[in-house]
């Protein structure tokens, strides 16, 4: 569902970056008369969606890097990137992206606080728990319980570990559905441009949120995950999640450059990417009607083929499949944050452990690939064939990640978590062409940014010293496969 973005963008970003704002301290001509001191909550709001949206879902860290991880996009030309090949500017870019985004975050909550605003605080701390949750899963140890603490004199904050991080943004987006359920009766404004204001969305967000960070944890702390889920699911009134397609969590751009779709806006002057032959192998597998909405066919048959992810040679660019229309030809596009399918292949999973979800393993999954399917348009009829044929119910927890995996397509980081958890797809490999040797499972993290040893060497050289050949080394806590490397 589309969002109206109103008259907010011609203020939204009259302040860009917070964090680098004058001080108290500096004198009088230091002060730009030109630039405003200080922007209202709902400007801030708008601002930290669209960064989210431009800098975690753009070419740079999702096409390039996280998509391939996950085994969705292959690049067809200058392949460095899937081969493991980093940009070190992009790494660094992306850790500041992050912490860039929380200070933003932290004065939205300043901001509400002042002004007992309870359902702004409550969407800005589902939006820190965003962040923080794509920061740990990326880097998996990182600065939390000292991040943002420059005005309380900390210039060099300590590393958290990842066992640590996931808890507390359990109890942070707890403390965020309560106020949702208090009954706020604050706007959030023109800069809610993901959901138009309508609080009960973020509402929805929150819980779904709940949901899988828990079941990212139940193979590491059961207790937790468990007690969390149910308390969601068993409280629908107090704690209610996305129902349908509808509380998708996506931020819709409004199309007109400079505020047009990252992938759209990549494919102008690129032609770098390509489906991957990972999930065009398993959508032909499964006779999966949404292989045409992924991908083009390629131009010099007609045939569906994706690539090889890191391959060592650039292929016959005719022969690739390119990825689908309603992912990359659309300038107000979509950037998912989360999907009412994800929702429900958690309640799946949850379900098939033996979690009190109210539902059946069997009727969450096929909620799961209902809600996938008809979200790329697949027409009913050919919805119930699937799943009676080769999308029907077998019962296993594979068979659930493959179709949570495979309706996240486009979530990049989300659909290499799950790989990381999972092993799932079991046809994923590393690249071919990759300059490491050893390893026989994609990447575990990102590497840290070297400016973190240059300037906070004491705090970070511990975490920096697990990792092995940039991605490799210390798992993510609650990647519990053995035998990878």
């Amino acid at each position: 569902m589309k969002k109206y973005f109103g008259r907010i963008f011609a203020v939204a970003f009259i302040t860009t970056l917070l964090v680098a704002g004058c001080t108290d301290e500096f004198a009088e001509i230091n002060t730009d008369p030109d630039r405003a001191k200080d922007a209202p909550a709902t400007n801030v709001l708008a601002f930290v969606i669209r960064y989210l949206s431009a800098t975690q879902f753009d070419p740079w860290k999702d096409m390039n890097e996280v998509s391939t991880y996950a085994g969705y996009v292959a690049k067809i030309q200058y392949i460095d990137e899937c081969r493991y090949q980093f940009r070190p500017g992009v790494v660094e870019n992306n850790w500041y992206y992050d912490y860039i985004l929380l200070n933003n975050i932290n004065e939205i909550k300043k901001k509400a606080a002042t002004d007992g605003a309870t359902n702004l605080m409550a969407v800005a701390q589902t939006l820190e728990v965003v962040v923080f949750q794509i920061a740990t899963d990326t880097w998996r140890d990182i600065p939390f319980t000292e991040a943002i603490k420059l005005n309380d004199g900390i210039l060099l904050p300590k590393y958290d570990k990842q066992e640590d991080i996931y808890p507390a943004l359990l109890a942070e987006l707890k403390t965020a559905a309560d106020a949702f359920a208090s009954g706020g009766t604050d706007a959030l404004g023109d800069g809610d441009i993901m959901f138009g204001g309508d609080v009960e969305l973020w509402q929805k967000f929150a819980n779904s949120l709940r949901l899988r960070l828990a079941m990212r944890i139940s193979g590491v702390s059961s207790a937790l995950a468990k007690s969390t889920v149910e308390e969601v699911l068993g409280n629908p009134s107090k704690y209610p999640v996305m129902e349908s397609n509808d509380d998708n969590a996506f931020f819709w751009w409004p199309g007109a450059s400079p505020y047009e779709e990252p992938w759209y806006t990549d494919s102008k002057t690129r032609d770098d990417h390509g489906i991957s032959d990972v999930i065009v192998n398993v959508l032909k597998s499964l006779d999966d009607p949404r292989l045409p909405v992924y991908a083009f066919p390629a131009a010099a048959d007609g045939e569906y083929r994706g690539f090889t992810i890191g391959a060592a040679a650039q292929p016959a660019l005719t022969t690739i499949s390119r990825i689908g229309e309603r992912f990359r030809k659309d300038p107000a596009g979509f950037t998912p944050y989360m999907r009412y399918a994800e929702v429900m292949f958690h309640v799946a999973e949850a379900a098939k452990i033996g979690f009190s979800t109210g539902t059946t393993a069997q009727k969450a999954y096929e909620a799961g690939v209902t809600a996938s399917l008809e979200e790329n348009g697949i027409a009913k009829a050919d919805i119930a064939t699937y799943l009676a044929g080769k999308g029907k119910f077998d019962n296993t927890l594979d068979q659930i990640y493959l179709q949570e995996w495979i309706a996240m397509f486009k979530q990049g980081m989300e659909g290499w978590s799950l790989y990381r958890r999972t092993g799932i797809p079991k046809t994923h490999y590393v690249a071919p062409g990759s300059p490491y040797s050893g390893h026989n499972t994609p990447p575990f993290r990102y590497p840290y940014p070297a400016n973190e040893l240059t300037y906070n060497q004491a705090n970070s050289k511990p975490f920096v010293d697990t990792v092995v050949d940039d991605f490799w080394g210390k798992q993510m806590w609650w990647d519990t496969r053995t035998g990878v490397h």
